[in-house]
């Protein structure tokens, strides 16, 4: 399933005051940049996830976020870097946004 543009725009919305962002289709979803750099994938049924390094990895499993996996042909979990935006910050670009920026520093 690929995204709509309201979700595209939405999660656009999101980050706004990060600055000028830049966007990628991948698998039907979408990676989102700042300054070149990825730091957030909508997915292609909509969830906003953020990337997460060093410290950030830490604090956004002490938040309670969920981290994405998946599950190989070979029945192993991968776990990538990325966290589930909490509920609280899907309507808040300010949350969303404060998020991004101490993720950002991490990447």
């Amino acid at each position: 399933m690929a995204l709509s543009q309201e979700e595209i725009e939405h999660a656009l919305d999101l980050f706004a005051p990060l600055g000028p962002l830049s966007t990628r289709k991948m698998f039907g979803g979408l990676s989102i940049y700042c300054d070149g750099i990825i730091f957030a994938i909508v997915m292609s049924d909509g969830r906003i996830l953020l990337k997460g390094a060093g410290p950030m990895q830490t604090q956004f499993e002490d938040m309670g976020l969920e981290r994405w996996a998946y599950t190989r042909k070979d029945g192993s979990a991968t776990n990538m870097p990325y966290w589930h935006l909490p509920d609280t910050a899907l309507d808040d670009a300010e949350e969303a946004s404060a998020l991004a920026r101490q993720a950002f520093a991490h990447l």
